[in-house]
């Protein structure tokens, strides 16, 4: 009969139109596109070691480049004959960039040097002299009697933290070891245990980042109404879709956001909390998180021993100077998370994926240092490359710096390099500038409960 298949005979190819794609956006119903074969990802989302969130951030559209950027050549495979994510066609209208074609040459190139490998640095060496902090500040703590021993020992303990947010930074992109559960293990002791930040929030919350760098209302790095803003198109009280709610720009935010280029610094001293905070809040949540057991296991070892390393302080003001003197440290790292992205271009919207070279650009930038000083910023001051490749070992950054550089001139894009100093000058203005728009009288703010109580009673 017509149009019927002899035994043994290719099946008829599927057709689909992008316009056709992005109709399949929404949770329940989730379509990708990788090098123009089209996917139906809706039950391999909620098995994705990435979490569901990243597909649902670019579902709609060819992911192409996304998919090169995040997974290794051996995932190519799952794509072929998986029951959880079946192709369903093929993309009539599939087109790629020069700038695109560029980008997976170099992701090749870089491949093909093992640059993906290989990590540039020591982890022995990293975790030894971490644990050489923890040690030196239980001494100091225990054995000394001086108040100055004890404030210098809560500074180690801020240096701490922040070499271990930088592992965990790079243990959430890469294997830090040979073996994925010998790199669990020290994310869950380094992050988990030791600094009390729970690896699968910031994991999370970092894909969605990088997913959709700089877009106002899909990067929760953005996200920090009531005391932030860096733009004035978030006055708009646009919704989160990460936190799933609206970001109300009411009397309270404007007051706090009218004075947020003075208010960054002692801010950014005490952010620790927020991510004490976040992380409780997704452990506590209904959400997927994997090895949850495991999560709420290592941030309860952190709440037992650093209250009771605090309490071992002779009297209440030098246990609270212990703790602000540590968190401010700590703050360093904070306000070097900012510095890469709060003066670059922002956006409104989910990232498209036929610009990803573009957006990630646009929405970063890097920072000059010597060589000497990479352990300070810990692979963040060459944002732009970590951005492109975040698979690559921050050892290697400084190498391929070049090639991205060469890449940008030759299609017109942006590449940003600036001084640590030139960095922070830049992100105070940037706030300054939606402060100054956040006084603006002739905006008009929506009332909240607070608003209402104080200009009705007074």
């Amino acid at each position: 009969m017509q149009g019927e298949r002899m035994e043994g005979e290719e099946k008829p190819r599927r057709f689909i139109s992008s316009e056709e794609l992005r109709a399949h956006n929404k949770r329940t119903d989730m379509w990708i596109a990788i090098q123009g074969k089209v996917y139906d990802a809706t039950a391999w989302s909620a098995i994705h070691p990435g979490g569901d969130l990243p597909i649902l951030t670019v579902a709609g559209q060819d992911v192409t480049d996304a998919f090169v950027a995040y997974h290794p050549g051996s995932v190519w495979a799952l794509l072929a004959n998986n029951p959880s994510l079946p192709l369903v066609g093929h993309l009539s209208d599939y087109r790629v960039s020069e700038v695109s074609k560029d980008y997976r040459r170099l992701v090749a190139e870089f491949s093909r040097l093992g640059l993906f490998d290989k990590r540039g640095y020591g982890i022995h060496i990293v975790l030894s002299a971490m644990l050489l902090m923890f040690a030196a500040v239980l001494y100091g703590v225990l054995r000394s009697p001086s108040v100055w021993i004890h404030i210098g020992c809560a500074a180690v303990m801020g240096v701490l933290w922040i070499q271990s947010g930088f592992l965990g930074h790079d243990s959430g992109h890469y294997r830090v070891t040979r073996s994925a559960r010998s790199t669990r293990a020290i994310q869950v002791l380094t992050g988990n245990c030791l600094a009390g930040i729970s690896i699968a929030w910031w994991k999370r919350n970092h894909n969605a980042h990088h997913l959709a760098c700089n877009s106002l209302d899909f990067d929760p790095d953005l996200q920090h109404i009531p005391f932030f803003a860096v733009s004035a198109e978030i006055f708009r009280s646009l919704t989160s879709a990460f936190y799933e709610r609206k970001m109300t720009f009411d009397a309270v935010c404007r007051a706090l956001v009218s004075y947020q280029h003075w208010t960054f610094y002692p801010v950014m001293c005490l952010a620790r909390i927020n991510l004490f905070a976040q992380s409780l809040l997704l452990l506590c949540s209904n959400k997927r998180v994997p090895g949850r057991f495991l999560e709420i296991l290592g941030v309860s070892v952190f709440w037992i021993w650093f209250p009771l390393l605090v309490s071992c302080l002779p009297s209440w003001w030098e246990r609270g100077l212990f703790v602000l003197v540590s968190f401010a440290v700590t703050g360093i790292q904070h306000v070097q998370f900012c510095l890469n992205h709060f003066s670059s271009s922002v956006y409104i919207g989910p990232p498209r994926a036929n610009d990803w070279f573009q957006k990630q650009t646009m929405g970063t930038l890097d920072i000059s240092c010597a060589p000497w000083m990479d352990w300070f910023h810990g692979g963040l001051q060459f944002q732009v490359e970590h951005h492109l490749f975040p698979r690559l070992p921050r050892g290697q950054l400084r190498r391929v710096a070049p090639f991205v550089q060469e890449l940008c001139l030759k299609h017109g894009l942006p590449y940003d390099v600036f001084s640590f100093w030139e960095a922070n000058v830049r992100t105070i203005a940037t706030l300054r500038e939606a402060a100054l728009q956040a006084r603006d009288k002739a905006q008009p703010v929506p009332k909240n409960l607070v608003w209402e109580a104080v200009n009705t009673h007074g």
